[in-house]
């Protein structure tokens, strides 16, 4: 068996507090772990995180940018 007694009884009882059957709460339970587990590994997402910071992109001072941002509106609006 892949549950003992207390197990299995209480797996009976949740399914039936919610009027499933053991199957379709299994089904359900199953489904939710999969949506929640994470999709990649933890480490290969730091990996790509740590491959991003290395890269040199263009950057700029946010205050110069929001100047041109607002001098770009103000342009377009006379």
């Amino acid at each position: 068996m892949l549950l003992d007694e207390q197990e299995w009884r209480d797996v009976k009882r949740v399914a039936r507090a919610q009027r499933l059957t053991v199957a379709e709460w299994v089904r359900q339970t199953l489904r939710t772990a999969r949506r929640q587990a994470p999709s990649r590994d933890v480490e290969q997402k730091l990996a790509a995180i740590r491959r991003a910071f290395e890269e040199s992109g263009p950057t700029a001072d946010i205050e110069t940018m929001l100047a041109e941002i607002e001098g770009g509106h103000k342009s377009e609006s006379q």
